[in-house]
């Protein structure tokens, strides 16, 4: 199996070649988001945080600001600070640079004089990189450079004994012809984080698996704080899950059955192929937000109960085996498995036919969040303040 993708010098291609409007902080977020909409084949994200904060947020603000501009499906990066944040957009075109040899440019508001002025600068700079990118080839790709994330959101009934298997077909199927799939969310392993080790390829992964949700449960307890107060979510529970570790069990049926290669931190890149996972929140946006900024070409979403949900960077495909909530969210939802369900196919049938899916959205078309132009993203911050 191949694909059309877009040669980079670092590591794996890229399936869109997007020019990146990236903000360092809230304050150049407007400011981004109006270049985007000024120059063709540009996207930008709206970031919320960058500035007043404590270290270990400024890191993983960094860390998920750097990767986006890392992941192989942005061709050029356009920075856009306030001037005054905690990591100025100079700085950040430092770190990305070391990284990286796509063209990368900033502009601090403050610096240049003001919105219209950065504004102006960043649409000249944004669509010279446009005219550069729309030369590019196309090149011919295994499936095996295919980095996939695998995501659920919204679980009901229907999520463990349908989408989340067949999904995990499809990722066993690409990880047998080489390609590399990452599941995440590792409080919704908890109850099921014995199982899921059983599939380590180590005795050291399969300790990490328990380690990851040993520490987190220790975590919030440590601040009075228990996961199973918010987990199942209500919605979980209205679409009749019972408890977080039921909700678990049908949550790491996605992350199919091959060996567990590598235990990620969020948004770390992989360093190996096959299966891996990610220490994420349960956040179904957040842990999307630290799978793309680890690189992920794109994510294959799983519901029951329905999302809109998409991402600026990699497109983002909906599924679910709910049939109502299919025909109810038919303008969100990209793949229909609810005969699974209702026994008409198999899971391993319709994992199968996924593979024609991902294919077709490699080589570019669109998923239905992607044509809208949803952009949704969300930091998990390691230190909260009440």
């Amino acid at each position: 199996m191949q694909f059309w993708g877009y040669r980079r010098n670092e590591g794996r291609p890229g399936i869109r070649n997007h020019i990146l409007i990236l903000p360092t902080c809230a304050c150049g977020s407007e400011s981004s988001r109006i270049i985007a909409s000024q120059v063709k084949g540009a996207v930008n994200i709206v970031f919320n945080t960058g500035c007043s904060d404590v270290q270990a947020n400024t890191d993983m603000s960094q860390k998920i600001l750097t990767g986006f501009a890392c992941n192989p499906n942005v061709y050029g990066v356009v920075i856009i600070g306030l001037g005054c944040e905690t990591v100025p957009h100079d700085k950040l075109r430092e770190k990305i640079q070391a990284m990286t040899t796509k063209p990368v440019v900033s502009f601090g508001i403050q610096d240049e004089g003001g919105t219209l002025k950065t504004i102006e600068k960043g649409v000249r700079a944004a669509r010279e990189m446009a005219a550069q990118a729309g030369m590019q080839q196309k090149e011919l790709f295994d499936i095996s450079e295919l980095y996939l994330g695998i995501e659920c959101g919204g679980s009901d009934a229907t999520s463990g004994i349908g989408s989340n298997p067949a999904v995990g077909e499809l990722s066993d199927l690409l990880v047998d012809m080489g390609a590399t799939t990452v599941m995440s969310e590792s409080i919704e392993w908890i109850g099921g984080e014995h199982v899921l080790a059983k599939r380590a390829a180590t005795p050291e992964i399969h300790n990490q698996i328990i380690e990851v949700c040993k520490k987190y449960e220790e975590h919030l307890s440590a601040a009075g704080q228990d996961c199973r107060a918010g987990q199942p979510t209500p919605g979980n529970k209205a679409g009749g899950l019972s408890t977080l570790d039921e909700k678990s069990l049908g949550c790491i049926r996605k992350g199919g059955t091959r060996p567990i290669v590598e235990v990620l931190e969020q948004a770390v890149p992989p360093s190996k192929h096959g299966a891996v996972v990610m220490d994420t929140a349960g956040y179904d946006i957040s842990s999307v937000t630290s799978m793309v900024a680890s690189g992920c070409n794109a994510v294959i979403f799983t519901t029951g109960r329905g999302t809109c949900t998409g991402n600026a960077i990699a497109p983002v495909l909906k599924v679910t085996a709910n049939g109502r909530t299919y025909q109810r969210m038919e303008d969100n939802m990209d793949v229909d498995l609810s005969p699974i369900i209702r026994g008409e196919k198999t899971y391993q049938e319709m994992g199968r036919e996924m593979l024609k899916d991902i294919e077709d959205i490699c080589n570019g078309k669109l998923t239905k969040a992607e044509a809208y132009g949803f952009s949704d993203i969300a930091v998990d911050h390691v230190c909260r303040f009440v």
